[in-house]
């Protein structure tokens, strides 16, 4: 019985023209595995037959992408690869921070598509998320509400610290609010 023309066409080698975030020009031969989105970002996840490993592109730095007639057999990334690879914009920042919670309460406070939360134990959870700024990504974990260390990178700490003493300092005002 013939397969599907669908399988058939999800399983056709691709030919395309990259810019890395450098805004180096590249060309590529990759079999697509799938389409991923952060919510704001769509990323193709694919194996580099050049550098034989797997490997994330943003679609918006695709170009003229062609098939080449090539079929492929199927192939499965490692498990978690797609999650972990959209985490954060490759142009971005990435965090890896514990969470003092449980998991569930973590997930139920706030989460994102590019947030991946993995269980340490019955009592915290680690967090791996990215951004597009370190700042941002300070405002993102201490809005949770929940007590949290950063593991990496280092210059998170001290965005958080800059953001700490800027609140304190607005916290602690004399200044009395304007008057319309």
């Amino acid at each position: 019985m013939p397969q599907p023309v669908q399988d058939r066409r999800d399983r056709e080698r691709i030919r395309f023209g990259y810019r890395d975030r450098d805004g180096r020009e590249s060309g590529r031969v990759a079999d697509p595995y799938r389409l991923a989105s952060t919510g704001r970002r769509w990323y193709l996840v694919a194996w580099d037959t050049g550098r034989e490993d797997w490997r994330t592109y943003r679609v918006d730095r695709l170009s003229a992408p062609l098939g080449t007639g090539v079929r492929f057999p199927p192939r499965e990334p490692p498990p978690g690869y797609v999650e972990e690879s959209i985490a954060a914009p490759v142009s971005g920042h990435r965090a890896v921070v514990v969470v003092h919670a449980p998991l569930a309460v973590v997930a139920g406070r706030f989460s994102g598509p590019d947030w991946v939360l993995e269980e340490l134990d019955e009592r915290s959870c680690l967090l791996r998320t990215g951004g597009d700024s370190l700042e941002w990504l300070a405002l993102t974990v201490g809005q949770l509400g929940l007590d949290f260390t950063v593991r990496e990178p280092p210059e998170l700490i001290d965005h958080i610290r800059t953001l700490a003493a800027r609140l304190q300092a607005s916290a602690d005002s004399t200044e009395p609010p304007l008057r319309q």
